[in-house]
């Protein structure tokens, strides 16, 4: 079982900055993949960015490249969301969450959200 707690949500405006965090309870070494994604209201969820454990490949959607930086802490169990210039069509309900065992996995843990809202 593992665990993974959100932090770093919060109230912007354009083009400001916040640094989303997911700590994970277990070691990261079981861990083969985190994923942040974002739900709107009345959207689906989406999947923003992504990052291995080990390698550290990255994944961005389109609308975040250049945006946005995920990165990881090993000795924190902890993986990073750095969002800059962010902007209205950012705001929604930010999920992190991780695949064990592989690439083919699904994404089976999720922290419970923080929320990004981005006023104009």
């Amino acid at each position: 079982q593992v665990q993974l707690v959100e932090s770093g949500g919060g109230l912007v405006q354009a083009g400001d900055s916040l640094r989303l965090s997911c700590a994970a309870s277990e070691r990261t070494f079981i861990i083969y993949r985190t994923g942040w994604f974002r739900q709107a209201p009345g959207k689906e969820r989406e999947f923003v960015a992504s990052t291995t454990w080990s390698g550290g490949v990255t994944s961005y959607r389109q609308s975040v490249k250049g945006r946005f930086t995920i990165s990881r802490d090993n000795a924190k169990n902890t993986v990073y969301l750095q969002m800059n210039s962010l902007s209205p069509e950012d705001t929604a309900v930010y999920y992190c969450a991780v695949q064990i065992g592989g690439p083919n996995t699904d994404y089976g843990y999720w922290g419970q959200g923080t929320q990004v809202t981005v006023s104009s």
